[in-house]
């Protein structure tokens, strides 16, 4: 459960629910960058999305696979892209966080449909996801602080316009929120299906993904958790930050998501401070709800822009 992602063999992930379709270009326009981090020393892969007319637009589908739904979402833009009036001055600086055994392809769309708004994007690969360094996880013990020395390196290369926000969907939703309760710096949070509790939440993940390991086996991990990570079990848990240091945040939960329920979600949304939000998405999965961008395109920049 601590072993990095991106070093198990590729045949050991279960097939993807959702498929995402890109044009190379739109990576090999965005050089990228790796930051060292640490202790404990890790090198972060991030690259930046500059404001710019990327004419983004996105088509879907939808079908049936062994009883199972599938979904694949494909994603166009103007690349390379005209200016446009943000790109001199943008509108801040938005940092996308991916989900877990992901990597920042997945926050991709998100970072060409803001910054064609005006925003400067931040990609970023977490701590041993994508083409980070990084042998464990910490479920956001230490990825906080990579994620404040990322931001300040970025500014010293002048690469950071004001205010700082950040979006993450998942286990990246869960590192917003954590970064915001620890870093003064970070203004709006939008947290796509973060979970409230680690323990439930990996068991969700067993049920969905690898029913056919042992329950048994899950339990005595998540129960050796807290001791590797030389941490108390409720330290792992997003409830356990938003009680300690209760923020406001944008909260976005999908109808049918079974990693992270709508009250899941809602628990969080219970403990943030006034004035924060709950949206939720109906016809949407765990899995598909970040690119439901006509339900959530409108209240995400709403929320950037207060």
């Amino acid at each position: 459960m601590v072993q990095a992602p991106n070093t198990y063999p590729r045949w050991f992930a279960p097939k993807a629910p959702v498929l995402l379709g890109f044009h190379p270009n739109f990576f090999t326009n965005f050089p990228g960058q790796f930051v060292v981090m640490g202790p404990p020393e890790a090198q972060l892969y991030c690259r930046v999305v500059p404001p710019a007319d990327y004419h983004f637009r996105m088509t879907s589908t939808n079908w049936l696979e062994h009883g199972r739904n599938r979904t694949e979402f494909d994603f166009f833009a103007n690349l390379p892209a005209p200016t446009n009036e943000w790109t001199a001055r943008p509108r801040g600086t938005v940092v996308l966080l991916h989900g877990y055994a992901l990597a920042q392809f997945s926050m991709m769309p998100w970072a060409l449909r803001l910054a064609q708004d005006g925003w400067r994007c931040v990609l970023v690969d977490l701590r041993g996801h994508g083409r980070s360094t990084g042998k464990r996880i910490y479920y956001g013990l230490h990825e906080v602080a990579d994620l404040s020395q990322l931001l300040d390196t970025l500014a010293e290369k002048g690469e950071v316009a004001e205010p700082v926000s950040v979006m993450g969907e998942s286990y990246g939703a869960v590192m917003a929120l954590r970064w915001k309760c620890a870093d003064p710096r970070v203004r709006n949070v939008v947290a796509i299906t973060p979970y409230a509790g680690l323990s439930n939440t990996v068991l969700n993940l067993q049920s969905v993904y690898a029913g056919w390991l042992p329950k048994m086996l899950i339990r005595a991990g998540i129960k050796k958790l807290p001791v590797i990570l030389q941490t108390n079990a409720a330290a792992l848990d997003t409830t356990t930050a938003l009680q300690q240091h209760p923020i406001q945040a944008l909260f976005v939960a999908a109808k049918d998501d079974k990693i992270a329920p709508v009250p899941d979600v809602a628990q969080l949304y219970a403990l943030a401070l006034p004035g924060s939000r709950l949206t939720v998405v109906p016809d949407s999965t765990h899995e598909t709800v970040t690119y439901h961008f006509a339900e959530l395109a409108a209240p995400v920049e709403e929320w950037l822009e207060q």
